[in-house]
């Protein structure tokens, strides 16, 4: 078993942005972060993607906004970040609330400034394989870290156990193109899927992504797969202390791994890095 490294592979991303916005003679690319409401897991992420701006030189702009605050709006303070000229992207963190339409809202953010790769628009880009748009955080996180880490993803089967907006279902846009670090055949399965035992133990590499702590054991993983944990989960222990877990049982499941996300320090800083090299990207674009 080999641990494959988040952080200090997101590190080494930071520090190329890092190095390269020090040489910007312009302005400073710049971020928004849109909150609604007071979600503490929300304003904990927010924070950790902030400091990590602040690393780096992009600046940030906090766009805090009441539970109570209508669809339409939020609608116009998106409309007002759109046309800001010192904002590069546009970060919105989810859940919103419940009265507020998820994808109406995403919907509304400049393309260009959809750094979080949520924008329809860019979505269909991604599943055509074009590159003018930008990929999503977590996804496209993965594949780096697969490609750092030099585990071969070319030819290989890949299943995502998992197939939501935000991972599943773009990871395996991106992993099936034809394209660098691609190529792969993917399979997507989820908890309705038949066989799902068998399903897993096919893989090259296994992509744990449906929310359930611990929910992939040994009986799931063939030997020397790769295994990339994308769960964040939080457990009571018996003590009533907490403990942060994977999707994956990993005490059980590295021994047979050739490689292995831990969490925390896997697939968690990959997404933050590369939210900051989209944001980097989108004003590499504007700024001529």
């Amino acid at each position: 078993m080999n641990l494959i490294d988040g952080n200090t592979i997101a590190k080494q991303i930071q520090d190329k942005i890092g190095l390269a916005i020090s040489h910007l003679s312009h302005r400073k690319p710049g971020l928004a972060f849109v909150l609604v409401g007071s979600n503490p897991a929300s304003q904990t992420y927010i924070r950790m993607k902030k400091r990590r701006c602040q690393e780096v030189g992009i600046l940030s702009f906090d766009c805090e906004f009441p539970e109570t605050i209508t669809e339409g709006q939020l609608l116009k303070e998106i409309e007002k970040l759109n046309k800001n000229p010192a904002i590069d992207g546009i970060l919105i963190q989810l859940p919103l609330p419940w009265h507020i339409n998820t994808l109406n809202i995403v919907s509304a953010v400049d393309p260009e400034k959809d750094v979080d790769g949520f924008h329809p628009l860019n979505v269909g880009k991604m599943l055509i394989g074009e590159g003018d748009g930008f990929l999503p955080c977590t996804p496209h996180g993965i594949q780096i870290l697969l490609t750092h880490a030099q585990v071969p993803v070319f030819g290989k089967h890949v299943v995502i156990v998992g197939r939501s907006n935000i991972v599943g279902k773009p990871l395996a846009a991106i992993l099936m193109q034809k394209s660098p670090h691609s190529n792969a055949t993917v399979t997507v399965a989820h908890s309705q899927t038949e066989n799902l035992k068998e399903i897993c133990r096919s893989a090259d590499i296994l992509v744990a992504a449906m929310g359930v702590p611990q929910f992939i054991n040994s009986d799931m993983v063939r030997e020397g797969a790769a295994v990339v944990d994308v769960g964040i989960n939080r457990i009571k222990l018996s003590d009533g202390s907490e403990k942060i877990v994977g999707d994956v049982d990993f005490d059980s499941v590295a021994p047979k791994c050739s490689r292995i996300t831990p969490v925390p320090g896997g697939v968690g800083p990959m997404t933050i890095a590369i939210l900051l090299s989209n944001t980097l990207l989108s004003y590499q674009r504007r700024v001529k």
